[in-house]
């Protein structure tokens, strides 16, 4: 008798900031340019504007090109950009669930599927803007996530993942057309939520397998794009 082959298992690879997560409501572009500042020991003006979809490191490379340093000197404002945030959650500093995560998360466990992170922030910032949401950490694989906090673009982020979990199928779920850029570069279907700062028909627009509004409205449409993989 022929045996059935096992199904390929799945990895849902989250992104955090207007994903799982509703953006912060400063933005959050002024602690970039502070760890900066505190790397170098000096105040740097003006600061950049800041471009949404780009990793933590991106955006500490650039600040650094832009005001003449060096880009070894990325590793020293990362680490302060690590503490200010740590320091920021310490203060009270809270984020919002986006709507229909948790049921998104259990809809995919009981599937069979893992739930990961792929996310331009460091591990410790997402770790701490997670438990400022009152999100598990727990619901994650961290040893099957991935972290942008020294990437310069998102696509080393997607290309480290596919070679480190080679066996799975990878599914991005994201919110920039950035997200997309990255999933197609290491050959991952993407998967958009609107609840960041681009509306549904701006990610139509993108390679996306199914684009929602958010995931309890678009759970199902999600549920049943993966299922035609």
């Amino acid at each position: 008798m022929t045996e059935t082959p096992a199904p390929t298992p799945t990895t849902i690879l989250w992104d955090v900031d207007g994903t799982l997560l509703f953006n912060a409501a400063s933005g959050g572009g002024e602690l970039y340019h502070r760890a900066v500042e505190a790397a170098v020991g000096r105040e740097l003006s003006p600061p950049l504007p800041r471009a949404h979809g780009k990793t933590d490191g991106q955006i500490l490379f650039e600040i650094l090109e832009a005001f003449g340093y060096p880009a070894e000197r990325q590793r020293e404002a990362l680490a302060q950009l690590d503490a200010l945030s740590v320091a920021r959650h310490a203060a009270g500093e809270r984020r919002t669930i986006a709507p229909g995560v948790p049921e998104a998360l259990t809809a995919m466990a009981d599937r069979g599927f893992t739930n990961a992170l792929l996310t331009g922030n460091s591990a410790t910032r997402t770790r701490v803007k997670l438990e400022g949401a009152g999100l598990e950490p727990e619901l994650f694989d961290w040893s099957r996530s991935h972290f942008g906090g020294s990437a310069r673009v998102r696509s080393e982020i997607t290309l480290a993942a596919r070679a480190g979990i080679p066996d799975d199928r990878l599914v991005i779920i994201g919110d920039t057309p950035r997200d997309d850029e990255a999933a197609r570069a290491a050959g991952m279907p993407f998967i958009a939520v609107a609840t960041g700062v681009y509306s549904v028909e701006e990610l139509q627009r993108t390679t996306a397998i199914v684009v929602v509004p958010d995931l309890a409205a678009g759970l199902p449409a999600v549920l049943a794009a993966l299922d035609a993989l």
